[in-house]
């Protein structure tokens, strides 16, 4: 192969490379993934559900919907990030790996992708999964910008990142979720928690970009003790659907052991990869990780019984 061909395939493989960056994979899949699987889950433990093909769509529909929203907020985010020198390393667009115009191009892709599976789906988890794709179209969008809006910006992320993927889940098997709405309401306080860790990480940058969002609005205190808020009335949301027997006792037992490796070897990091804030950065990935495999188990367990 002669000089410019290897050329053109090392350009090639850059811009691929810059792709699935841009993608930011690795910090939604594991909670993508849980979600999903407690809905569907959900579904077949309480409406009787038989689990099919839809298992895939919906979980395929949702990664690529959460890919949409991750590919949005980067591009629309370009500006902003190049100001920091790690926030520009770590956007492919303002690092200038990708030019703005491809990587819109990819994201509408993938948003288009994500709602051609949402439509073989029943249409009450069509219609969760089409205000998904909305709510990660308008977090990042400049014209509109909830994520720059206080309040707005921690309710368009809890549900887009975390309720609705599991209604979306649980619908493309059961019109009726019932109490099921409470176990999702715990999903979104815990993504709640994840949006104002976020935002207590991100403060100077933030602050710099002129972006007005909720830590901005409350301080970094009340913001500090409002992720724990959130996380403390997500565990009562968990104790309260186990008292009401909305999961099986033998997941218990599971849970723990999954969570044991979080525990005792907490990462340095927090889900983005950089250093954590405190202890419950530390166990964000694993936490999710450890979710992601119990709720594996449980599908499994509901796919063969």
């Amino acid at each position: 192969m002669n000089a410019p061909a290897l050329s053109r395939r090392s350009r090639r493989l850059r811009t691929l490379g810059a792709m699935v960056r841009l993608s930011r994979w690795q910090e939604h899949i594991p909670f993508t993934l849980a979600a999903t699987w407690l809905g569907v889950n959900l579904a077949a433990h309480h409406a009787h559900a038989s689990l099919d093909e839809r298992v895939i769509t919906v979980t395929g529909a949702n990664i690529l919907a959460v890919t949409f929203a991750f590919m949005i907020n980067d591009v629309a985010d370009a500006p902003d990030d190049a100001r920091d020198p790690a926030r520009a390393a770590r956007n492919v667009v303002s690092c200038g790996e990708l030019s703005a115009r491809a990587a819109w191009l990819l994201a509408g892709l993938v948003g288009a992708l994500a709602l051609t599976l949402y439509i073989l789906l029943p249409f009450p988890s069509l219609l969760t999964g089409t205000v998904t794709l909305a709510l990660g179209w308008l977090y990042s969008w400049r014209a509109v910008r909830l994520k720059a809006l206080p309040v707005l910006d921690v309710l368009a992320h809890a549900l887009m990142l975390s309720a609705l993927l599991v209604l979306a889940g649980y619908l493309a098997f059961d019109a009726a979720p019932g109490r099921v709405w409470a176990v999702s309401a715990m999903a979104g306080l815990i993504s709640a928690y994840g949006q104002l860790y976020n935002q207590v990480r991100d403060a100077d940058q933030d602050r710099a970009a002129g972006l007005h969002n909720t830590t901005w609005l409350l301080g970094m205190q009340r913001a500090r003790a409002l992720m724990f808020v959130c996380l403390g009335a997500a565990g009562l949301l968990l104790a309260l659907t186990v008292i009401a027997g909305l999961w099986p006792l033998w997941l218990a037992p599971l849970a723990g052991l999954f969570l044991l490796p979080a525990l005792l070897w907490p990462r340095p990091t927090d889900m983005r990869g950089t250093a954590a804030l405190d202890l419950s950065g530390r166990l964000q990935l694993g936490t999710m990780l450890a979710a992601a495999a119990l709720m594996a188990v449980w599908l499994v367990v509901n796919a063969v019984g």
